[in-house]
């Protein structure tokens, strides 16, 4: 059982009481990383004995271990600390007593951000962008040592490729007994010396580096590390799975950028990964996939928080050097929220409209709750990440005349003007994607057939993981630079199990038949897949790839059965890499 936080000690005994302040705030996140490891060296365990169920409630569970401790410290301060002593210069020596306590911490970025995170709930916002916080980092994260190390070092060229790679293996500390390892090794050498140049000439400091833990997530873990040759780097994933009696296989090797880049999604589960340094991690990390920034790759590892605070100053650096005004997104406006966009930067950015108007019958209160069911839930690499703020200052300047009128009108709740700033009270940040009807629009027959595939994947991967979409309309659905069909519209989401699918009637009257409204009684959950047909499929070609690839999605038997397979607990595997990558589809099983 998780120790409290020892009271706050009434102040005629605190001889520094901006010193304990400091304490305070640092032991909240030493339990808070406490517990956030735990539940990474559980995962491990988790995976050895099969418990998938474990591994992702763990998972969901984790995210909200940061705004738990942060409320506890928050409450102990506001205690302990009157309001009389809290004057700019109590601040700034509780700032500089905390950066004294991190001199020899192992996680010193991400207890910033924690220091951010209890004063933002303190302070008033006027104050987050002074000298009470940290702005930018104030203590070095390079060359922090940890025991044991982050990655270990192995040498092929003394022992051999196979050899080696068993000794990683074993290292790596599974308890559970691989299947047939000498034929797996064989079939990750012969991937490997596809990739590799011929023929290659073994440098000096030929080696291989593996980060010591391995990354969890769902029903897999990840043995990731890169191949050292001279001045060349070579990059690999290795995922672990189980057979039905328990027994451990190699699936795959992941060796492009394209595959690395799809398996490190931020659309995806994040991983679960026991770090005593995560700096060190993500320094390797970004040496594996130097085009992801660094607030990415915290985020990949369950540091979302700190993924967030370092996003946010990345933001506030491209605002200071790029002159473009933030506009109105492109497409078709949304009936729910009101999305813009700086063309100069990557992301979108939403806010919730005040009044959202008919045939949506939802509120901001349940649009929040569907955005945290979607952070909280498996994305399978099919639902876009996003990121939550509150209270984001922008220049007033940069805002286009059409952007300001629109926000006034549809979110003024939202929105306040203070002198040159506008003031977003609250918004969701997502990475930008081509929408798919738009997509389309301009696609050619291959680029077409592709995306519609695409898309009938995707609407099949969400239901394996017991989501359905409810608004399937292409205009919800983006394109990514990889081709991939990803689902950002969430107003409407619910859990697969929640559906009844049926079939749609047949008329059995000339008036059923010629009627303009259902003849039929349609509860609220019923959803009739035939009708899917009839507002997706207006275009013949596209209708030809649908039907050519995803028939099946307009049967209600098709959902049924992927119902029952979750009602009887089947957790269905959706990789993170390719079917066509896997060994037993590129060698068989022998």
């Amino acid at each position: 059982m998780q120790q409290p936080l020892p009271p706050f000690p009434p102040l005629s005994e605190q001889k520094d009481l901006t010193l304990s302040v400091a304490q305070v705030m640092l032991q909240g996140f030493n339990k808070h990383y406490r517990i956030f490891r735990e539940a990474c060296q559980a995962a491990k365990r988790h995976f050895e004995t099969g418990n998938w169920a474990a591994v992702q409630k763990a998972s969901r569970e984790r995210i909200d271990f940061y705004d738990k401790r942060v409320m506890e410290a928050v409450e102990h301060i506001e205690r302990g600390f009157r309001p009389e002593s809290r004057d700019d210069a109590a601040w700034q020596k509780i700032k500089l007593h905390y950066i004294g306590l991190l001199t020899y911490h192992k996680q010193p970025e991400c207890a910033e951000t924690f220091f951010n995170s209890v004063c933002c709930k303190i302070l008033h916002r006027t104050y987050f962008n002074n000298n009470f916080i940290f702005v930018r980092p104030a203590v070095s994260t390079e060359h922090i040592d940890a025991d044991p190390p982050s990655y270990r070092s192995y040498y092929p060229g003394k022992y051999g490729f196979r050899p080696t790679a068993a000794r990683m293996l074993h290292d790596v500390g599974l308890r559970n007994p691989f299947s047939d390892l000498r034929r797996d090794l064989c079939h990750v050498l012969r991937m490997w010396r596809r990739m590799l140049p011929r023929p290659l000439h073994l440098e000096a400091n030929h080696q291989i580096q593996i980060l010591s833990s391995l990354f969890y997530r769902n029903k897999g873990a990840y043995l990731v590390g890169k191949m050292i040759n001279g001045n060349q780097d070579y990059p690999f994933v290795v995922p672990v799975l189980h057979d039905r009696e328990g027994k451990l296989y190699l699936d795959t090797v992941l060796l492009e950028r394209r595959q690395l880049d799809i398996f490190f999604s931020t659309n995806r589960a994040y991983f679960m990964v026991d770090m005593e340094v995560p700096s060190a991690y993500v320094q390797f990390l970004h040496g594996l996939l130097p085009y992801k920034p660094q607030w990415e790759i915290y985020t990949l590892i369950g540091l979302q928080k700190h993924g967030k605070n370092l996003f946010y100053r990345d933001f506030l650096h491209h605002l200071r050097h790029s002159s473009d005004d933030f506009i109105v997104a492109p497409g078709i406006r949304g009936l729910v929220m009101s999305v813009f966009t700086l063309p100069s930067y990557p992301y979108v950015f939403k806010v919730i409209k005040d009044v959202i108007a008919p045939p949506k019958d939802v509120t901001r209160k349940l649009v929040k709750e569907k955005y945290w069911l979607v952070k909280h839930h498996d994305r399978v690499g099919r639902m876009a990440d996003t990121l939550e703020y509150s209270d984001v200052a922008f220049p007033r300047e940069r805002f286009s005349a059409e952007l300001l009128d629109e926000l006034r009108t549809l979110a003024p709740s939202l929105i306040e003007e203070e002198g040159d700033t506008i003031v977003i009270k609250h918004m969701y940040i997502e990475r930008r994607m081509v929408p798919l009807n738009i997509f389309l629009d301009k696609a050619d027959e291959q680029q077409r057939d592709s995306a519609i595939d695409e898309y009938g994947v995707a609407i099949k991967q969400l239901a394996a993981a017991n989501i359905f979409a409810g608004d399937l309309l292409f205009k919800n659905f983006g394109v990514t630079r990889y081709g991939r069909v990803v689902f950002y519209d969430y107003d409407e989401i619910d859990y697969l199990v929640n559906c009844n699918f049926r079939k749609l009637p047949q008329p059995q009257t000339e008036e059923q038949e010629l009627a303009a409204e259902p003849w039929y009684s349609v509860a609220p959950n019923d959803i009739f897949p035939e009708e899917f047909a009839t507002f997706l499929l207006t275009d013949e070609r596209v209708r030809a790839c649908f039907m050519r690839h995803h028939a099946d999605l307009l049967d209600p038997a098709t959902w049924q059965e992927m119902q029952q397979r979750i009602a009887a607990e089947q957790m269905q595997d959706v990789f993170p890499y390719a079917e066509s990558l896997r060994f037993r589809n590129l060698f068989g099983r022998g």
